[in-house]
């Protein structure tokens, strides 16, 4: 893996544990967890896009 494919990675696991923590404290909020699963999405996305090529 190139060094922004971890760096992305990274930050999709970091927003896991902010939105987790958000949730725990303050309640859930659909929003971010949206948010998550598309930056997630995208995550999985450029890492098999860049695994294939």
């Amino acid at each position: 893996m190139t060094g922004s494919v971890k760096t992305m990675g990274v930050i999709t696991v970091g927003a896991l544990v902010a939105v987790t923590g958000y949730s725990a404290v303050l309640g859930s909020n659909g929003w971010l967890w949206f948010g998550w699963v598309v930056l997630g999405l995208v995550t999985v996305g450029v890492i098999a896009s860049r695994g294939s090529g």
